[in-house]
């Protein structure tokens, strides 16, 4: 039986808006803009749904629009007593910046006593908070004012994290500054899928720019008001594998700086871990991705577990933490999910064995949830959700997830 090391943290994560429900920021508006748009759009998307049951909700108007979500923001106790009954002794959560400052400059006391409040409820659980301070949503306000391209965007962001660590000094030890930044700017601004569907290579890199700088200011922030506490990023890192050849070589080692070390190069160690977020394996064949595609989530994404430990083992010479801070799977009928689980942890474990630094893992996710443009269909979460009746319901998966816990891999 393999065991990992004690203090190891099996967690799982979410997002405020993909779960809280009751959000009113920049994407709430958006999604009512573009609902009806995304809904036409749906039966040509190439990771649209492989079952028939979520191609007709993929087509429904109501999917895109977050609403009530699944309700976290009520029900947070319910949920991590499902949690602590899973086994996990971690919890990754986002605070919505728009319920924390809805005007600029005005905080909402009422807002940080309710997450003062889920740390509590954590905490009394044995569950470690770690604290994404943003993934993502931006208040009415700032996105009215250019968004993250508001030249002050460093400033309001570095303000937000030094309130968010003032406010929980001495109840939360890990905070991540910024969830997939590359993702971010990716859809946002280079895309021009997500809000506020900018396109082009030139606003990706400049928005890239605007977050590497907001990162350092928030560490900083974050440092002077507890130097003790442990403060990165959460990347997307793809695991990049050559189709053979000298050129093939030189193109993963390219795609390797330029998508899964451009942030983390460019923040100057102003990081106590990394967290790392790994979903894609992309094998490229002189530019192209050419992989094998054996297994598949419910989105079409490609399971390909085996390359986690390969990035793990990258991020060595970084000489911090790693977090895997989000790992997981669309799989509403929960067929595939116990196997990616234990093949996910088994190569953790190897890496762990070959001198690897990795200090947790996070499932994503805890809860099913709002899949931002795809909207619900997809269905991430170990627990389920009838979003009819809020009735939730531990899937197998999860039940796999709390044996390994408690017992180790016996693969």
């Amino acid at each position: 039986m393999k065991k990992f090391p004690k203090g190891f943290i099996f967690g799982a994560a979410t997002s405020s808006h993909q779960v809280e429900g009751g959000c009113v920021n920049d994407w709430s508006v958006w999604e009512k803009e573009n609902a009806s748009r995304l809904a036409n759009e749906y039966i040509s998307i190439k990771d649209a749904s492989i079952y028939p049951e979520f191609k007709k909700q993929g087509t429904e108007r109501d999917n895109y629009i977050s609403g009530k979500a699944v309700d976290h923001y009520n029900r947070y106790e319910e949920d991590f007593s499902l949690a602590e009954s899973i086994g996990l002794n971690g919890y990754r959560f986002s605070i919505e910046w728009s319920r924390i400052e809805p005007e600029e400059g005005k905080w909402d006391s009422k807002e940080i006593e309710h997450y003062i409040s889920m740390i509590d409820s954590l905490s009394s659980k044995g569950i470690e908070p770690f604290v994404t301070i943003w993934h993502w949503t931006l208040p009415v306000w700032l996105a009215e004012t250019g968004g993250i391209m508001n030249k002050k965007f460093p400033f309001f962001f570095s303000r937000y994290a030094s309130k968010i660590a003032e406010s929980f000094d001495g109840k939360v030890r890990f905070y991540i500054t910024i969830n997939e930044p590359e993702i971010y700017s990716l859809n946002s601004y280079m895309l021009g899928k997500w809000p506020p569907q900018k396109k082009g290579l030139f606003s990706y890199i400049r928005a890239m720019k605007v977050l590497i700088k907001s990162h350092k200011e928030a560490y900083s922030a974050i440092k002077m008001i507890n130097p003790d506490v442990l403060t990165g990023p959460s990347c997307n890192m793809t695991f990049f594998e050559s189709g053979g050849g000298i050129l093939n070589n030189v193109l993963v080692s390219a795609a390797e700086k330029i998508w899964n070390r451009y942030f983390i190069d460019h923040i100057k160690k102003q990081f106590d871990f990394i967290g790392l977020n790994y979903y894609f394996h992309n094998r490229i064949h002189y530019g192209l991705n050419r992989n094998l595609n054996e297994k598949i989530s419910d989105m079409g994404w490609e399971l390909y577990p085996s390359g986690i430990g390969r990035i793990i083992e990258s991020l060595r010479k970084y000489r911090v933490p790693v977090y895997v801070t989000e790992n997981g799977l669309a799989d509403a009928y929960d067929s595939q999910r116990a196997w990616f689980i234990k093949e996910t942890l088994n190569e953790i474990y190897n890496a762990i064995c070959r001198g690897a630094y990795v200090r947790g893992y996070f499932h994503w996710s805890l809860l099913d949830n709002f899949e931002w443009d795809k909207g619900f269909w997809p269905e991430f979460g170990l627990i389920s959700v009838n979003r009819k009746t809020m009735k939730r319901t531990l899937r197998p998966g999860a039940e796999i997830y709390r044996k390994i816990i408690k017992e180790g891999l016996d693969i």
